[in-house]
């Protein structure tokens, strides 16, 4: 799933973060400046192409937030 949102508003989507933790599902949201258009958004994932390999062996519920330069896990409690 793409995401275009920034990736510090990330934890603002209380809807999503909660579809997402009811549901179980794993994501990953190519979320900064770098992503706005399609080809920014193929450079961002295969930057972080490792990084979301690692990630496909956990279960969910999960959201990572991949921008260019960082990989991290955002939190589902509705907390920032």
């Amino acid at each position: 799933m793409v995401d275009h949102h920034p990736g510090a508003r990330i934890q603002e989507l209380t809807a999503e973060i909660a579809a997402v933790r009811d549901s179980g599902a794993r994501m990953v949201a190519l979320g900064s400046r770098d992503a706005r258009g399609t080809f920014d958004q193929l450079e961002v994932f295969m930057s972080r192409w490792r990084a979301i390999q690692v990630c496909l062996d956990e279960p969910g519920p999960f959201i990572y937030v991949a921008p260019r330069s960082t990989f991290r896990r955002a939190k589902l409690d509705g907390s920032s």
